[in-house]
């Protein structure tokens, strides 16, 4: 499956976002800003950008226009008078969590399995289901409604898909439990909105999301990582941003022993595989994961809106500091450089930022092009 075409000699990226809930979203957001603000490279500018549960949040915010430092500022609690979002609404009252507020749904809870008849068959063949999928079909239905997620990304992206060629989105199929990437020619045909919802909820804790008469749900029940999604991608390289895994020595280093990282290890380990299958192609693969400093502030509730900002910011700083000995800086030598505006605030008001600064789709920018044309 060649997905990028061209005639640029340029390296093809690809830009892998793993799941992690609210925190797992604000590492990403942190550590994109990082990245960005080191290297000069705009993470939107990848050519093939995969997102599962929390990645798919950002990943469709950044491929929707979204520049990293936008999203750190926003989450800051910086204001933008004037900016209104997709929507006509002013961008300084979208949730500032990035949909990670709860609302429960209104009726009485199903408690019904997600899908026991998948449960089940997983049970008779285990070697044929990932144990996360066979899991998420013996939680409830959940009670907490994606509205929040939805409303995000039709802030960004009302309709449709982004403009971005290549956005994927990884949800899990609760009927057989495989993996399903929306965005992708061989899935089925979504909004990004409601993809970005089912690749977000958490068996047990969201709503089943229904799209095409299928029922789906967080794509980490198959892989927290989906990084081989991209394994046939011909990409030359591909950097993976991961917040539910991390490396063993910073597991010691934060005091995770077999228990209380175990999650971490087990996702480790798969990330792991997923890497050398691409490197067996020729691929070159960076990760990043959090260290112990960043599992000091996540702590172990992975929904809580309470540290978000704290875990970003420190994100910052932890993902920085890892860049050195990632090589990456030489390895996007040949990316072209992003414009100041796609890396940091400008100065002034949004009414003075030049017109290539303002994000898609606001009402700012709407007006200016009219008024130019």
């Amino acid at each position: 499956m060649r997905v990028v075409a061209g005639s640029s000699d340029r390296p093809r990226i690809g830009l892998v976002l793993g799941a992690g809930g609210v925190l797992g979203g604000a590492w990403l957001a942190g550590a994109l800003a990082a990245i960005a603000e080191s290297t000069e490279w705009d993470p939107a500018g990848a050519d093939v950008i995969v997102g599962t549960s929390a990645g798919s949040m950002i990943g469709a915010l950044l491929a929707g226009g979204v520049p990293p430092w936008f999203m750190v500022a926003h989450s800051a609690g910086d204001t933008f008078p004037g900016l209104l979002d997709a929507g006509g609404q002013p961008t300084d009252d979208a949730d500032r969590s990035a949909g990670g507020v709860l609302v429960r749904r209104k009726g009485l809870p199903d408690l019904r399995p997600s899908s026991l008849a998948m449960g089940l068959r997983a049970l008779r063949h285990p070697r044929q289901h990932r144990l996360g999928a066979a899991a998420s079909a013996f939680a409830p239905r959940g009670v907490m409604s994606t509205r929040p997620l939805r409303e995000t990304v039709m802030r960004v992206v009302p309709q449709g898909w982004a403009d971005h060629p290549a956005l994927w989105v990884v949800a899990t199929d609760c009927q057989t439990g495989r993996r399903v990437v929306f965005g992708r020619d061989d899935a089925p045909p979504a909004g990004l909105a409601e993809a970005v919802a089912a690749s977000c909820a958490v068996p047990g804790l969201y709503r089943q999301v229904h799209i095409g008469g299928r029922r789906y749900v967080d794509g980490g029940a198959w892989s927290t990582s989906n990084l081989d999604c991209v394994a046939r991608a011909d990409l030359d390289l591909v950097l993976c941003l991961n917040p539910m895994s991390t490396r063993p020595e910073e597991l010691l280093a934060a005091g995770k022993g077999p228990v209380r990282g175990a999650v971490r290890r087990a996702n480790g380990r798969r990330l792991g595989w997923e890497a050398r299958r691409l490197r067996e192609r020729g691929t070159a693969v960076v990760l990043v994961q959090p260290v112990a400093a960043d599992l000091a502030v996540m702590r172990g509730n992975l929904m809580s809106t309470a540290r978000r900002h704290l875990v970003l910011e420190t994100a910052q700083r932890t993902v920085a500091a890892q860049l050195a000995d990632t090589g990456l800086h030489e390895l996007l030598a040949d990316q072209p450089r992003a414009p100041g505006h796609r890396l940091r605030r400008p100065p002034g008001p949004v009414q003075d930022w030049p017109t290539a600064a303002l994000p898609p789709r606001t009402s700012v920018a709407r007006e200016r092009a009219l008024h130019e044309g």
